[in-house]
């Protein structure tokens, strides 16, 4: 039974979101959310239209692995997953943002700034699936 993957980098602004599954382990930028007092739910009908097993949330940090306010953000942001995600886990999200950035640039193609979100989100639940 394999099981289904829904990702998360959570900005005060807009949320990426990514999909995967783990009978094929590579995730897929899926849609970016605009923080506009809709977004739980929106996130909420992603995870039952995926029939996702996991929530997978980015884990802002410093470049010392210390807790930012970012972090503390992100944390109240979850509690109100906690009873519609079957399962929320951290995966650290470090420089995911500066890489969908460059990933991007490297396409010499103009790129919306959600396009950024989503892609970092992917790059989080990548890093997931391999570590995992």
């Amino acid at each position: 039974m394999s099981k289904s993957y829904v990702a998360l980098d959570v900005g005060e602004k807009r949320i990426g979101v990514a999909l995967a599954r783990d009978d094929v382990k590579i995730a897929m930028a899926y849609d970016t959310l605009n923080v506009d007092g809709g977004e739980v739910q929106a996130i909420a009908e992603i995870i039952v239209r995926e029939k996702a097993d996991v929530l997978v949330v980015g884990y802002p940090r410093n470049q010392a692995g210390e807790p930012t306010k970012q972090t503390e953000f992100v944390e109240r942001f979850v509690e109100q997953l906690r009873d519609i995600a079957p399962k929320i886990v951290f995966q650290d999200e470090s420089l995911t943002s500066v890489k969908a950035e460059e990933i991007l640039n490297a396409r010499n193609q103009p790129y919306a700034k959600g396009e950024v979100d989503a892609l970092a989100a992917s790059l989080i639940l990548q890093d997931y699936l391999e570590t995992h």
